[in-house]
């Protein structure tokens, strides 16, 4: 559950809606490392489009998106949208993600009508652009609820939405509650329903609880942060932050859905055995990652955000460090980098000397 917002390393482009804010002129040096943490942030994504990677984050109340030939440095930022004084998104906007879906750019996240905690009205939404670093206009909820007519009174607590095709139809899979609660000490699990179209959601399904050793230790189970991810084979990954994430003990875990099956059953996912990625003695709470790779195709690359102290907060920074597949294809992270500096994704030197 995120109860502070997110700041990530971020890269997003211009192409006709006018942005504001737009820092053009960053000097770009050559060098040959890069340094870790990035910078202060949480909840971090990437996406790759074309030759140009786009990230986007939360400024408390605002989206900005950034674009930049390279994955490990920003060229261009704009704030693309400010929330209301009042309605659905006026506070508590939470993990942006920046799609680009049918010649138009999208940007899903969490937000809630009411300031502050408890965090128990948050639902997932959208805005919309004709560009990536544009003025985007608000679309409205999504609603992740269960009711058949999509009463939207009827809609229940729902953050971290992630968008994905798979077999010409395109999915969204997000952290949610089986119903909607007065305290924010609730269990989020995964659900996953088919998209009608990018503003509209058909019926939920639930695919995951939290429930192993690995993934409880808090109050309540916690399955956040869901994040999608292919292998060279086609295999897809929805890999997920569990334990408290204001917690040392924030981790990744991942499902795998069986060759072939429907994504929209629970009986078509394995879960990993144990957790695959988490902290370390210098390292605390890794989570929320997001996933590409290096300019030139040949590495793969994560994002993530660690804890800055291993005491209890949600004082975070971001990290970015290559990752491969394991001889069963299946998502091998390693360690979690120790602060410096470390070599950039490959393809990133070759940009700089044109």
């Amino acid at each position: 559950m995120k109860k502070i917002l997110l700041f990530v390393l971020l890269i997003c482009g211009s192409f006709s809606c006018k942005a504001q804010n737009t820092d053009t002129d960053t000097p770009v040096t050559i060098k040959e490392t890069f340094f870790n943490p990035l910078g202060d942030g949480a909840d971090p994504w990437v996406i790759k489009v074309g030759d140009k990677y786009y990230t986007c984050r939360s400024t408390g109340r605002s989206l900005v998106v950034t674009e930049s030939r390279f994955l490990s440095k920003v060229e261009k930022t704009a704030v693309v949208w400010s929330a209301p004084n009042n309605g659905w998104c006026a506070y508590n906007v939470w993990a942006p993600e920046l799609h680009f879906l049918d010649g138009k750019w999208y940007i899903y996240f969490a937000a809630s009508p009411i300031d502050g905690s408890p965090f128990i009205h948050q639902r997932s939404g959208v805005v919309e652009c004709d560009t990536p670093l544009g003025q985007y206009k608000d679309k409205g909820v999504l609603y992740t609820g269960d009711d058949d007519n999509q009463d939207f009174n009827t809609n229940i607590w729902a953050i971290d939405v992630n968008v994905f095709e798979l077999r010409g139809k395109r999915y969204a899979v997000w952290s949610g509650w089986e119903k909607q609660e007065i305290t924010d000490q609730t269990a989020q699990h995964t659900y996953i329903a088919e998209m009608l179209s990018p503003t509209k959601l058909g019926k939920r399904s639930l695919i995951s609880v939290a429930e192993e050793s690995w993934e409880l230790g808090e109050a309540f189970g916690l399955q956040e942060g869901q994040e999608t991810l292919f292998n060279n084979d086609g295999d897809l990954f929805v890999v997920y932050s569990t334990r408290g994430s204001w917690t040392k003990y924030y981790r990744l875990g991942y499902l795998k859905l069986k060759k072939g099956a429907d994504p929209l059953l629970e009986s078509s996912w394995t879960k990993s055995k144990n957790q695959v990625f988490e902290g370390n003695a210098t390292v605390y709470g890794v989570g929320h990652a997001s996933f590409t790779v290096s300019p030139d195709g040949k590495e793969n690359w994560i994002y993530y955000h660690t804890k800055k102290q291993p005491t209890d907060g949600w004082d975070r920074d971001v990290r970015l460090q290559p990752f491969t597949f394991d001889g069963n294809g299946n998502p091998y992270f390693g360690e979690p980098v120790k602060v410096g500096e470390l070599k950039p994704p490959s393809g990133e030197i070759d940009i700089d000397k044109k």
